[in-house]
């Protein structure tokens, strides 16, 4: 694990000032047959510096052995809870993921809580995690969701997944109680990941990422769907959450170039964002949050030219 040690030592001496008060957060885990890696989440979880109030894990109808290895810690640990399910034949419209979290955040009630966290269960978090993460949300109070960075494996060695700056992963994602209640919680869509942030920052609160603090997604990205699959997915998301023709061919030229598999990855991207285009399905962003996304991805790509331009400088390319 790339550990966050040197910035703790930074930090550390300020701790005091999470652990009075204002670090009260919920965990909801959605989960369904993650018996393989399940058990390492939840040690991982059982081991934080600073532990959740509540953490509710809610199996979504799992056939394996997930609820058995639940309910082993959840007899240990009083803060664990699980929440079963029924086993559901038919498909359930929109985001399950998030349907699930739904159900989960219903049992919290008038419990009190500062930050709210949506978890995957295939995750290896450091011990350090959320106690870090609420040092980061105390020392800024403009700040409403983030996340650490989180590495997959790859050819045998454990690779940072880039994201942009903005962008919190939504395996692992803190949000303050604040900004939830602004945003109106999560939408239960496929992109409810990427609308949560364009509704904070319109809201005025700051979304971001902490690459000094790593943690392991066991299973990655597409292995569940497909990597064509998920190509088109993102597709569809891009359209859902109103991004434009520009970033989407210069999405398509990274996925050309890049994506998995090689070359078909940019045209299932394309693929899946006309597709939803074409059969009009309901956007989940108004146009004014539209807009907004917009505007985001051009400051993106404006502070990614910047970057080349300083880097191409740097080696002197040009004088």
């Amino acid at each position: 694990m790339a550990s966050s040690n040197a910035a703790l030592e930074e930090i550390k001496p300020r701790l005091d000032l999470v652990m009075t008060d204002n670090c009260n957060y919920i965990v909801i885990t959605p989960v369904k047959d993650e018996g393989l890696h399940i058990e390492r989440t939840l040690h991982s979880m059982v081991q934080q510096t600073i532990l959740p109030s509540r953490w509710i894990i809610v199996d979504d109808g799992s056939r394996d052995q997930t609820r058995a290895i639940i309910e082993r810690f959840s007899e240990k640990f009083h803060w664990i809870t699980l929440l079963c399910l029924p086993v559901r034949n038919e498909r359930q419209p929109g985001s399950a993921v998030i349907h699930a979290f739904a159900k989960g955040f219903e049992l919290i009630g008038d419990t009190k809580y500062d930050y709210v966290v949506k978890m995957d269960a295939d995750l290896d978090l450091p011990s350090d995690y959320f106690e870090q993460l609420l040092v980061r949300f105390r020392e800024d109070k403009s700040l409403g969701i983030a996340s650490g960075e989180y590495l997959e494996e790859k050819q045998g060695q454990w690779i940072p997944c880039k994201m942009p700056s903005y962008h919190a992963s939504g395996a692992s994602k803190m949000v303050r109680a604040q900004c939830f209640a602004d945003i109106g919680g999560f939408v239960p869509y496929r992109g409810w990941d990427t609308i949560d942030e364009i509704r904070a920052e319109m809201k005025g609160w700051k979304t971001r990422h902490f690459s000094e603090l790593q943690f392991y997604h066991l299973k990655p990205e597409g292995s569940g769907i497909g990597f064509v699959r998920t190509s088109m997915m993102h597709g569809e998301i891009y359209y859902l959450t109103g991004g434009g023709g520009f970033f989407l061919f210069l999405k398509f030229l990274h996925r050309l170039l890049f994506g998995k598999p090689f070359i078909i990855g940019g045209l299932m991207l394309v693929a899946g964002f006309l597709k939803a285009k074409l059969s009009q399905k309901p956007r989940l962003a108004t146009d004014a949050e539209a807009r907004s996304y917009r505007a985001l991805l051009n400051r993106r790509l404006i502070q990614n030219l910047a970057g080349l331009g300083a880097w191409v400088r740097g080696k002197g390319l040009y004088n």
